[in-house]
């Protein structure tokens, strides 16, 4: 079931918005190389508990830590550890903040040191096709006019969408109805009301959408081997225009 949440409690997912998304930018601004995935994963995890919340993702079905690390080839749940950033890589960062009974869910794929036009390419199309789905993110369309819009923007510039992994609802539990999939037809799904809060996730492979799950149980890496990209914020559903409860800092 769908949950609309009051104006109490889109408040509270305000806070738990602010502090995913502060995180997410500490995230990004240690992807350079020399720095350890690991490194990233315990400056997330401090910071986060500084600020009187909990990881989301930390012991989340097993998983073991606080944020997920995907380079190049990884598309997503890529697992923190000693793993060495170089130059040219690559960094997905994703990562959840859970504070006063709400969790916020943002991730972006960040460049370490410089990096080649066609990686640029792929986190630019990436991060717009999120911007182009949820001008449609308003009350009244259907949730499959998000779905359309990212696939429609994705493939016109010669990407493939990730196909088993969607985005979702998100609230007092980090995954709630609906599944949001990147692909879709319009004019189908739900219909969105206001007080939706939704978790939208493109995920972009440069080469084909295949993919294949690796040993440890949790990442996902691209088939062909060709790099991938992902984006996400956490947004609201208004009588108007959506806003990104996880919108980083001005």
């Amino acid at each position: 079931m769908i949950t609309l949440k009051s104006q109490h409690e889109i408040e509270l997912m305000r806070r738990a918005g602010k502090i995913t998304a502060a995180a997410r930018a500490l995230a990004g601004e240690m992807v350079r190389p020399g720095v350890t995935t690991q490194e990233i994963d315990n400056a997330v995890y401090q910071f986060i508990h500084k600020q009187g919340a909990v990881p989301s993702f930390l012991h989340y079905n097993g998983y073991p830590a606080s944020v997920c690390v995907s380079v190049n080839d990884e598309i997503i749940h890529g697992i923190p550890g000693r793993r060495v950033l170089q130059e040219g890589d690559i960094v997905s960062v994703d990562v959840g903040a859970y504070i006063g009974g709400f969790h916020g869910d943002c991730a972006a794929t960040f460049a370490c040191g410089k990096i080649s036009p066609e990686a640029q390419d792929l986190i630019d199309v990436t991060r717009q096709s999120f911007f182009e789905g949820i001008r449609y993110a308003k009350e009244g369309h259907r949730l499959q006019d998000i779905s359309a819009a990212i696939q429609n923007y994705v493939e016109s510039h010669g990407y493939s969408i990730v196909r088993e992994y969607v985005g979702h609802g998100v609230g007092t539990q980090m995954h709630e109805a609906p599944e949001i999939p990147n692909y879709g037809t319009s004019g189908r799904g739900p219909r969105l009301l206001r007080g939706m809060t939704l978790a939208i996730e493109p995920m972009v492979n440069a080469g084909s959408a295949a993919i294949k799950q690796m040993p440890d149980g949790w990442t996902v890496r691209t088939l062909d081997g060709k790099w991938a990209a992902h984006y996400e914020n956490t947004i609201l559903i208004t009588d108007g225009e959506p806003e990104i409860l996880t919108a980083p800092a001005i």
